[in-house]
């Protein structure tokens, strides 16, 4: 399913699925079904658990304000209600309920970074071709699974989403990433790095059991462009960090 908001950056993680875990140290009753158990049940009688709905009262008008720059309840609705819709699911598997609060928070932090980066594009002026845009275009279709960038657009079209507001999002896009590109710089990554990497995740696969993991230079690329993801991930932080220190942001959740 292709998201209606492809452009929503996810930062550091914060919009990994965090469902209330309620107390760490659970109590176990005799004869008391736990959360998973009732799950569990539900799925073999055949029923679907009820899904939750999104909590969308009380959300202002505008969300927050990023140096003079508004995010609408719109936007922050659009953004909140899909990922929302993500972690109830995934909370039909654990029996946990969606700590809705914490996940409103998530979602308005993620679009003030956003929110930074784009105009922080706009002061460096940065600009994308129409070559970038279009192979950034391209690689958002295979991303979801389409064979080209007109079936992409048609599809959006579907969702209401015209190809203008598309490409007007691509080209951002684009933009951004030469941002983080420039901030970054080109990364270097050491043997001893990659070793090192390595060995971690081969200690940690014993420790819980699991199946031994291929040799050193067998995955030593995916290890090299994981470590390169990260270290772009801490570089986007960093510079996130830095232009909210200096911006005048107001979130009003």
């Amino acid at each position: 399913m292709i998201k209606k908001w492809f452009l929503t950056i996810v930062l550091g993680g914060s919009m990994v699925a965090l469902a209330a875990c309620g107390d760490d140290t659970a109590k176990e009753t005799e004869g008391e079904e736990t959360p998973q158990e009732e799950v569990a049940t539900d799925q073999e009688s055949g029923e679907q658990p009820e899904m939750p709905e999104a909590d969308l009262e009380g959300i202002p008008e505008v969300v927050a304000e990023v140096n003079g720059e508004e995010i609408t309840k719109e936007d922050f609705e659009s953004i909140y209600t899909g990922q929302f819709e993500q972690m109830a699911m995934q909370s039909q598997l654990s029996g946990q309920e969606v700590d809705q609060s914490q996940l409103k928070e998530q979602v308005a932090d993620s679009l003030v970074a956003q929110e930074l980066l784009v105009q922080e594009t706009e002061k460096q002026k940065l600009t994308a071709s129409e070559e970038q845009t279009n192979t950034a275009l391209e690689e958002l279709a295979q991303q979801n699974g389409l064979t080209s960038s007109d079936e992409l657009l048609a599809a959006l079209k579907e969702q209401g989403i015209s190809e203008e507001e598309v490409m007007k999002q691509i080209e951002t896009q684009v933009k951004i990433e030469q941002l983080i590109a420039a901030e970054t710089g080109e990364i270097k990554l050491t043997d001893e790095e990659l070793q090192t990497y390595y060995d971690e995740a081969k200690a940690q696969q014993e420790e819980a059991g699991g199946e031994e993991i291929p040799a050193f230079e067998d995955v030593k690329p995916q290890i090299e462009e994981q470590l390169k993801v990260q270290k772009e991930s801490e570089a986007t932080q960093a510079l996130i960090a830095k232009l909210r220190e200096q911006a005048e942001v107001t979130i009003n959740l």
